[in-house]
């Protein structure tokens, strides 16, 4: 062979190769915990500076997350509760849509979900770690593989179900269903994988027996700092309640320190899957979204739990590193919803997007080209469970909320969230602070066709308190 038509190969096989790169199909690993606040990070504290509540708290690998991809500052669940939200997340649906209102309710088999999709394309699926929708048993349903426990399961030596079938374990769960999936990604990179990894922290019941050893005596002598709205109370529990906002009898201290040791120990995990795509060469042709199911009060308006629709509960922590697409260390402050992962997942996989979907892909928005109708509101919802908190439905911009109590117009309550980040102040009374939100209001439930569902008025089968082991 002559030496100009050698070079003509090499140089097609160099053209080649990056082409071939940028059009692989990547893999997805979703990690999510449970109950996380969206400040409980370590680069957020920093952010926050004097108004940080623990600004001594340190979470290195979610940071490592964050410094190497985008950090959402403004992200949402739709109603913030834990199986509801795995469901849109999911589904890519309101519960209101997606039938999955309560903590009580399984999965259909039949649901259309992010995995059934990219399943159907090709992709191996795997979902490791905590489900938790009511106590559904058995494969998860749309994975090829699954290794969860059922229910709450419990933090040591938990029986986990691999693919259906009781197996036990010996550990701290979070460890023991991080050693799964590093396992299965080992064993099924070789062709496009999609893996979801659920975390039981931080949820309760904590305390230092839920804890492995290493975690147990973490930020001793630490305290949180005291913030604004501790001493409000939320408008539909007396002023003198206490809302579940100790419930495992610790001091507030103590308990938001044992918060906090959960979370690290997730953070610690978090960086073991980071570090197995590492060594494995897949960190460039991964998409790594970490966030949570749902925010979480610590004291604030009164509160513990979630189960309403102020910031703390309302808000998560959101990162997402691909580095293929995404540019590094990028923060945005477009508002971002649970239900928009599962057409993010499929639209940058290629695969078509099911108009039935309610959420909206954020590719374009993580690539840094937020398109210029990006959402400017978003419909908010909740449905009488456990504890004090009531059906509620608002709608949330990028400063204000509008928050409607049904059948009791004298709970209505508005908030300016640029003057008034703690929500104290209600404006409700305010005719022009109404005014301004009503409308936003009406055009969101009539976009996402909002009617409170027949199921969410039947009785709740269990008598459990909020942030018991059953919530």
């Amino acid at each position: 062979m002559k030496l100009p038509s050698i070079l003509l190969i090499l140089a097609a096989l160099a053209s080649a190769a990056p082409l071939h790169a940028a059009d692989r199909k990547p893999n997805f690993l979703f990690i999510y915990t449970d109950d996380q606040r969206w400040d409980a990070m370590g680069v957020v504290q920093r952010e926050q500076g004097d108004n940080a509540r623990f600004p001594w708290f340190k979470s290195p690998n979610m940071d490592r997350l964050a410094a190497g991809g985008v950090r959402f500052r403004n992200a949402f669940v739709t109603l913030s509760l834990c199986s509801p939200s795995r469901a849109a997340f999911l589904t890519g649906k309101y519960n209101h849509t997606n039938g999955i209102t309560d903590n009580n309710t399984p999965l259909p088999a039949t649901a259309v979900t992010h995995a059934t999709l990219l399943r159907a394309a090709g992709y191996k699926t795997a979902y490791i770690g905590k489900w938790h929708m009511g106590e559904q048993r058995g494969q998860r349903p749309g994975f090829d593989y699954s290794a969860s426990f059922v229910g709450q399961g419990n933090y040591m030596n938990c029986p986990v179900e691999i693919n259906g079938v009781l197996t036990p374990t010996t550990g701290w769960i979070d460890d023991v269903d991080t050693d799964f999936a590093i396992d299965w990604i080992k064993k099924n990179h070789d062709q496009p994988f999609s893996m979801v990894v659920g975390f039981k922290s931080p949820h309760g019941p904590r305390g230092g027996k839920n804890l492995p050893d290493r975690l147990r005596d973490l930020y001793a002598g630490e305290t949180s700092r005291p913030v604004p709205n501790s001493t409000a109370h939320a408008i539909y529990s007396s002023p003198n309640a206490v809302t579940g906002k100790y419930p495992t009898g610790l001091s507030e201290n103590a308990t938001h320190l044992d918060y906090l040791r959960h979370i690290t120990g997730a953070d610690e995990n978090l960086g073991r899957l980071l570090d197995a795509l590492d060594s494995l060469g897949l960190t460039d042709d991964t998409v790594v979204v970490y966030t949570t199911d749902n925010g979480y009060y610590l004291g604030e308006h009164g509160l513990g739990d979630k189960r309403s629709l102020y910031e703390e509960s309302l808000r998560i922590p959101m990162l997402v590193r691909y580095p293929r697409l995404f540019p590094k260390g990028q923060v945005q402050d477009a508002m971002v919803l649970n239900i928009d992962l599962a057409p993010t997942f499929l639209d940058l996989a290629g695969v078509a997007i099911p108009p039935d979907m309610q959420g909206v892909s954020w590719k374009q928005v993580a690539a840094g080209n937020k398109p210029a109708n990006w959402r400017h509101s978003f419909l908010a919802e909740y449905y009488k469970e456990l504890g004090d908190a009531p059906t509620m439905y608002g709608v949330r911009t990028p400063d204000s909320k509008l928050i409607e109590y049904p059948n009791h117009p004298e709970w209505t309550e508005v908030f300016d969230l640029a003057t008034d980040p703690y929500e104290i102040k209600n404006l409700a009374t305010d005719s022009a602070a109404k005014a301004k939100l009503d409308p936003e209001l009406a055009a969101q439930i009539k976009a996402m066709n909002y009617t409170i569902p027949a199921e969410a008025n039947k009785p709740r089968p269990h008598p459990a308190k909020p942030d018991s082991s059953h919530d």
